[in-house]
């Protein structure tokens, strides 16, 4: 969980298209499961070929622009969201992502969105070759072992698009994958973000004994949630003579893989049941956790999840909230568009991380002896000995902000998830819930009646899938509206979201939902 990746912020370009909007469901008819079919999946495609080729200039769309099907997403109730990737010229188009909602059906559009500020216009034809853009992107790594080779790409993700050289240069350890895109034509490094985001068995945290899914032969995969599976730090998966895996012990490795399986099968059937996603990156696959990492740390490298142990040494950092929380990770990646490069939006990544955090911890209700329901992060692992790292209900009193402020894009990446997890606790909780820790509003306003976990679930969700580069708060804020506008019929969910990002100071936005 350290912060490894650097994301950032700019406006939103969102066209409301003159189309019929999804109908909000009942509250009472919002459900998870029961994904499109093949014909609506159709019709969702269709109806995003129409509107992107009606949209172009709003999606600021050049002549050598063209846009294919990245993904797919099914959410809650069925809704669809389709991520389009855009080359020019044939290069592919680093933060001109467009992404379409669709209701089940598929013929009707609630919103587009893109991160891109401008057409394209520039050069293609490199005056910088891709040996020097190598040389350079090295010398920007210096945790890197390795680069691979320079791809040309247009850098679209700020206010002016630039021809760039993407290189990804490599930790052997794993620790850091770095993206550096160089300036084409100058030389200079434009932008980088960093892909590793800091981050029955005897079982250390989930009680003794527990249920985990393995495969036959007693290895440590799951047979039926495609790539889950545990090991050690090379990567190779765990098995034995037996299907008895640990001892319960807070230093032993086959029982920090007890735990980390438990929770990644938990979060998966949250996503499912409460979040109508399929697996982490909502196509049906999850990943791999290797255990063992010998840091006070874990991590998130966009393939697999590694996870340490405290600062002391007795524990490893494997419980239910933290391994959530490097899956939500993966969440995030495989959610709408990139999230591009900043430190705004590597907070609302971490941020994600702790929501997923809260939802698995949620979903499975465990009793108060082992690890309940509670919005902080991590307290159980007791990682640097001061007990949780982030609390969601109040983040100052752990040092983060409370509330939004134009310092967030220059505030370390995990204190800056304190806005968006103090949105979500009012969301879900409200200000003053019953059995649980109240918590004020930063702009001093009305009391706030959450509308409960499940429910901020499936908003945040709905809105995480609308994402575009780069991502902030004030886009974040439309996007929720959106989805509650979406999901239920009538103004309650609605106006809890809008009253929400207002106590965390992040204000109405130019053309956002509006609930009559």
């Amino acid at each position: 969980m350290n912060p490894k990746l650097r994301l950032g912020a700019a406006a939103l370009l969102a066209l409301a298209l003159a189309v019929t909007a999804p109908a909000g469901a009942t509250s009472a008819s919002v459900r998870a499961a029961d994904p499109p079919s093949p014909s609506e999946r159709g019709a969702a495609v269709a109806t995003a070929q129409r509107v992107i080729a009606a949209g172009r200039p709003q999606l600021l769309a050049a002549d050598q622009d063209a846009f294919s099907l990245a993904s797919s997403v099914p959410g809650v109730n069925g809704i669809q969201h389709l991520t389009y990737a855009r080359t020019h010229a044939g290069l592919p188009v680093y933060g001109g992502e467009v992404v379409v909602t669709t209701d089940r059906s598929g013929r009707a559009v609630s919103a587009v969105g893109t991160g891109q500020q401008a057409v394209i216009a520039l050069d293609t034809k490199p005056r910088i070759g891709a040996q020097e853009a190598a040389e350079t992107a090295r010398a920007a790594a210096p945790k890197a072992d390795a680069a691979g080779t320079p791809a040309l790409v247009v850098h679209a993700a700020t206010a002016t698009p630039r021809l760039a050289w993407e290189v990804v240069a490599g930790a052997a350890d794993g620790s850091s994958i770095l993206h550096v895109y160089v300036d084409a034509q100058d030389g200079q490094v434009l932008d980088q973000w960093d892909q590793v985001v800091d981050g029955t068995g005897n079982s250390y945290y989930n009680g003794n004994p527990v249920t985990i899914d393995t495969s036959p032969s007693y290895v440590m995969r799951d047979p039926t949630r495609t790539g889950i599976q545990c090991g050690g730090q090379n990567g190779a998966v765990y098995s034995k003579s037996t299907d008895s895996w640990g001892n319960g012990s807070g230093t032993n490795l086959e029982t920090a893989c007890v735990d980390a399986l438990f929770a990644a099968q938990r979060q998966w059937n949250m996503l499912r049941d409460w979040l109508g996603r399929n697996g982490v990156n909502g196509s049906g696959r999850g990943y791999p956790a290797r255990v063992g990492l010998n840091q006070a740390n874990a991590f998130w490298n966009g393939s697999y999840a590694s996870f340490g142990r405290n600062s002391a040494g007795t524990q490893q950092a494997t419980s239910m909230d933290v391994v959530a929380h490097e899956f939500g990770h993966g969440v995030f990646q495989f959610s709408g568009g990139s999230g591009g490069s900043g430190n705004e939006a590597g907070g609302l990544n971490e941020s994600t991380g702790d929501i997923f955090g809260a939802l698995t911890e949620a979903y499975v209700n465990e009793p108060a002896t082992l690890d309940p329901p509670d919005y902080l992060v991590g307290e159980e692992v007791n990682l640097v000995g001061r007990g949780a790292i982030r609390n969601m209900y109040n983040p100052s009193a752990l040092g983060h902000p409370n509330c939004y402020s134009s310092s967030i894009p220059s505030t370390e990446v995990h204190a800056a998830a304190g806005p968006q997890n103090h949105w979500f606790y009012l969301l879900a909780e409200g200000t003053n819930p019953s059995g649980k820790p109240a918590s004020s509003r930063c702009d001093g306003g009305a009391a706030i009646t959450g509308v409960g976990v499940r429910k901020a679930g499936q908003i945040f969700m709905t809105g995480l899938n609308m994402k575009t580069a780069p991502w902030t708060h004030a886009k974040a804020r439309v996007a929720t509206l959106r989805a509650a506008r979406t999901l239920f019929s009538g103004c309650v969910e609605f106006n809890v979201v809008k009253a929400a990002w207002s106590g965390v100071n992040v204000p109405a936005q130019s053309g956002e939902p509006t609930c009559p």
